[in-house]
């Protein structure tokens, strides 16, 4: 991540644990996130007499020293700010530097070398006036206090973390059912190009798709064009969607470059009407990295540059997320994962839609820790991706996201069931009052209400459609307005 957003977290919701000193703290950090926050600083608000968890933000720490200063001010705003806007301001706060040492670089050097950073934050923070209860740089295996002088605790060469799944915090996240889902490098891995000499391959099927599907854009006639290549880029999703719906045991998928690894880069390139194959065949496809690979073979390359180039047309992206739930959801999350794989230079920007729209899916269906790597990774490729802003700040600021989710379902409603619309015109101009295509989406804090009683009528029904039925139940659908890649 860089500087220029930021992750950030209301108050916490789950069971209270008492935390003892600096190793509880330092332990209890992967659980707080969901993942162990690799090259980051970290803040974390401390509310009441007993110093309760709540609100927190994570940032990639800046490489230049020279941009210390300013981040660490704009960290502590935004924690503190954040709480006030929720009624909680902090009463405390906790620092956390965590990065892993350069090569030939011991972890007490890492400490060392971000002391003046942790002091600049606990300045920053005492600025707001909001002390700083503890600091502590986490690296190589060991933590380190910055605010500790008693060295039986917390000795100069640091002292070792406790072995994953011995803590109180390891148990009790057990216990509640909450997972670490690994290293903030490694989710944002799941998301990147692997490289390789398949890359070209990929970066080949993107100009053929880009010189195709372009003038067809732009050249047809009063959006016909446009329109054409909308539904069949959504067909095409709809179609590779009820691939991932099949069991993930013995399936049969197009092969394509890459298929034996998991990612681009691997073998020869077969066309999109090549044979079919196994995947894994007999095998359960159990680990993270069998999973991805078995994803990733569902797909061909052709296939995947179609739908990067339709998904930057703003109406088809929108018209994508309504695959938020149900099964639907769990499928098309695993699409954008991969089709964000699949944006090998110099397509990188186009990486913005497949992995705003994971990003959705993920807060839409609940996986927030998933939500934020890929909101943040869109915010990386597009800095200007409005989407992908409005969505990081509504995550970041715990709104329902059933509050666009509701939207969402109200234009399908509109665009699906015209025969419903023209029997009930009242219900239809509360439904499209709700958001006209080609406007802000907007969104709300859980449970608060929003005006006009035609929305609220159709916030808490769930209409009928291919997110509650079985695979293999969508239909085309028509409708929708032009977009382009610079009104996002």
């Amino acid at each position: 991540m860089n500087a220029n957003h930021h992750e950030s977290s209301g108050p916490s919701r789950t069971q209270r644990i008492t935390l003892r000193g600096p190793a509880e703290l330092a332990d209890a950090l992967p659980f707080v996130l969901g993942f162990h926050p690799t090259d980051s600083v970290v803040l974390v608000a401390l509310h009441g007499e007993h110093g309760r968890f709540g609100g927190r933000v994570r940032l990639g720490i800046p490489r230049s020293p020279q941009e210390w200063a300013s981040t660490a001010d704009h960290l502590a705003e935004c924690l503190v700010e954040g709480g006030a806007r929720s009624g909680a301001r902090p009463d405390g706060i906790v620092v956390f530097l965590c990065q892993d040492p350069a090569p030939g670089e011991t972890g007490r050097r890492v400490m060392e070398r971000l002391r003046p950073f942790a002091q600049r934050l606990r300045t920053a923070c005492g600025a707001l006036d909001i002390p700083v209860y503890e600091a502590l740089c986490i690296t190589d295996g060991l933590y380190f206090s910055y605010c500790c002088p008693d060295q039986r605790c917390c000795p100069p060469d640091g002292t070792p973390l406790a072995l994953n799944g011995t803590s109180v915090m390891a148990a009790a996240a057990t216990y509640a059912g909450v997972q670490v889902r690994g290293t903030l490098r490694d989710m944002e891995a799941r998301f990147k190009p692997s490289g390789g000499p398949g890359g070209e391959e990929q970066r080949t099927a993107l100009d053929t798709a880009a010189a195709s599907i372009v003038p067809r854009i732009l050249e047809g006639a009063e959006g016909q064009g446009r329109e054409e290549v909308r539904e069949a880029t959504l067909a095409l999703a709809r179609e590779i969607l009820r691939r991932f719906a099949e069991p993930p045991t013995g399936r049969r998928s197009p092969q394509r470059p890459g298929a034996a690894s998991g990612r681009v880069g691997a073998a020869a390139a077969p066309s999109a009407s090549s044979p079919v194959r196994s995947v894994l065949p007999g095998r359960p496809v159990s680990s993270t990295a069998a999973l991805d690979a078995a994803d990733d073979a569902l797909i061909t390359i052709e296939e995947a540059a179609a739908l990067v180039l339709g998904l930057q047309d703003r109406v088809t992206r929108d018209r994508a997320a309504e695959w938020m739930e149900g099964w639907e959801g769990t499928a098309a999350l695993r699409l954008w994962r991969v089709l964000s794989t699949r944006c090998v230079t110099p397509y990188q920007e186009h990486a913005a839609a497949p992995l705003t729209l994971a990003g959705w899916t993920a807060w839409s269906t609940g996986d927030e820790p998933t939500a934020r790597v890929a909101l943040g990774l869109a915010l990386d490729a597009d800095p200007e991706y409005v989407f992908a802003r409005l969505l990081h700040q509504a995550c970041n600021e715990g709104l329902d996201p059933e509050s666009l989710r509701s939207c969402l379902r109200s234009e399908r409603d509109a665009r699906t069931a015209p025969e419903q619309e023209a029997s009930a015109p009242s219900r239809r101009v509360g439904m499209r009052a709700a958001r006209r295509p080609g406007t802000p989406l907007s969104l709300r804090k859980p449970g608060r209400q929003t005006g006009g009683s035609g929305r609220r009528a159709t916030a808490g029904v769930r209409p009928g459609g291919p997110a509650t039925a079985r695979p293999g139940s969508g239909t085309p659908r028509p409708g929708g307005q032009r977009g382009s890649r610079s009104d996002r």
